[in-house]
């Protein structure tokens, strides 16, 4: 009689509000804070508790690794729109396109997948389940969620979520100082007398969401997106060869211009548009957000100034990648064993192994993302000093470097 009643009891706590005291009764004591997250949090309102998330199957100290981390698919289960819009946005690929880089092997493990470098941001991608089980066979458990890269844990909050602060963790640095740029722009600045109290709540202030989250909306993209380059090619034929040289150096064309299985990759991890229509669509929508403050025919116009600084940032890389793939012709520069075609391969990153071909890839994935992304978002110092400037000094120490490497060939 005693066994049925104790069976009944944990049957209760199990399909009840009384199973959260359960876990918060021993997490006040072990982990604290995610107790009170938790309790302030609108999870806790609604009566989601712990087991909605993690499971039941963790019920002692000693099996605490039997509690699930909840994948996407497990906030999916109430927020199902969230979810949809958020797997046809480019967070989504965000680990795929960090693992289809061509030397992301060479990097150490705890960068990648112990993301405490590039992973620590591309955790935010949705992972297969040989993903997961890869990571967890490498004693990884964590950063499977998504969700929570915006929405904290535990306290999972929409206004957080809703702060351009939520951005800054991984837009900033080297290659993408978004927040850099934006917190020094005027819409940076007048968010920041905003929060401080300054400008009265109605004043218009727009954060990193009122332009790319229109309305609610989890579907992430940009025009150009992150690479700058996009199909078709443009009718400026001094810009298509450019943009064909820079290509060639991602290594999605081939040395007569035909795609290469790289193309894929970059349709897979929703790197670029690769039709007008879809360039388009994602243009539309940033006239239409930008015109809730500006006249349209302003916001076309600084959109387009954005497009005539990547033509312009385009001239000066293609004839640094024309420099260095001479160089490879000429047998002047030996050519990596590792690049496919007879271009320098931009994607590798900082194991380019010469000290041109290092110019070359901090020129293009530190210098021209400045200075375009800075024309775009709105930061004059970024567009000029850190961004234009900077690729034409490269491109000059580019030009020296190969003089002296053909001199000393002689």
């Amino acid at each position: 009689m005693v066994k049925v009643l104790c069976m009944f009891v944990i049957s209760i706590c199990l399909v009840s509000p009384l199973w959260a005291s359960v876990c918060t009764e021993c997490h006040q004591q072990k982990n604290p804070e995610i107790v009170s997250n938790w309790k302030i949090s609108k999870h806790a309102e609604a009566g989601v508790d712990c087991a909605d998330c993690h499971g039941d199957k963790h019920q002692k100290a000693e099996d605490f690794n039997l509690a699930s981390l909840p994948t996407p698919e497990v906030c999916g289960g109430c927020h199902a729109d969230q979810l949809a819009q958020f797997k046809n946005g480019k967070h989504a690929a965000a680990w795929a396109a960090m693992n289809a880089m061509p030397t992301i092997h060479w990097q150490p493990m705890a960068m990648i997948d112990g993301m405490k470098g590039c992973g620590g941001c591309h955790k935010i991608g949705l992972k297969s389940v040989q993903d997961i089980e890869q990571l967890k066979s490498e004693g990884q458990r964590f950063g499977v969620a998504s969700c929570d890269a915006c929405h904290t844990r535990h306290t999972f909050s929409v206004e957080e979520a809703r702060q351009p602060q939520a951005c800054e963790t991984c837009h900033m640095g080297f290659d993408h100082p978004q927040w850099e740029m934006y917190s020094g722009s005027k819409h940076g600045v007048r968010n920041d007398l905003k929060q401080l109290g300054k400008l009265p709540d109605a004043a218009s202030a727009p954060t990193c969401q009122t332009c790319h989250y229109q309305r609610g909306d989890h579907g992430v993209k940009t025009a150009w997106g992150f690479l700058a380059v996009r199909l078709p090619m443009p009718d400026d034929k001094h810009w298509a060869d450019d943009r064909a040289t820079i290509l060639q150096a991602l290594g999605v064309l081939d040395p007569q211009g035909k795609p290469t299985a790289r193309l894929d990759v970059v349709k897979a991890a929703d790197l670029a548009r690769l039709t007008q229509e879809d360039w388009q669509k994602e243009r539309d929508k940033m006239v239409t957000t930008c015109t809730q403050c500006h006249s349209s025919s302003f916001a076309a116009g600084e959109l387009r100034k954005g497009d005539d600084m990547i033509r312009n940032a385009d001239s000066l890389m293609a004839a640094g990648i024309r420099i260095v793939a001479e160089l490879y012709k000429d047998s002047v520069l030996a050519k990596p064993a590792n690049y496919a075609y007879p271009f320098p391969d931009l994607l590798t990153f900082h194991d380019a192994p010469t000290p041109i071909e290092q110019t070359l890839f901090v020129m293009y994935l530190e210098h021209r993302m400045r200075a375009f992304q800075g024309t775009f978002h709105g930061n004059p110092d970024y567009a000029l000093w850190y961004g234009w400037s900077e690729m034409v000094r490269d491109l000059a120490d580019i030009k020296a470097m190969a003089t002296e490497m053909r001199s000393a060939k002689k």
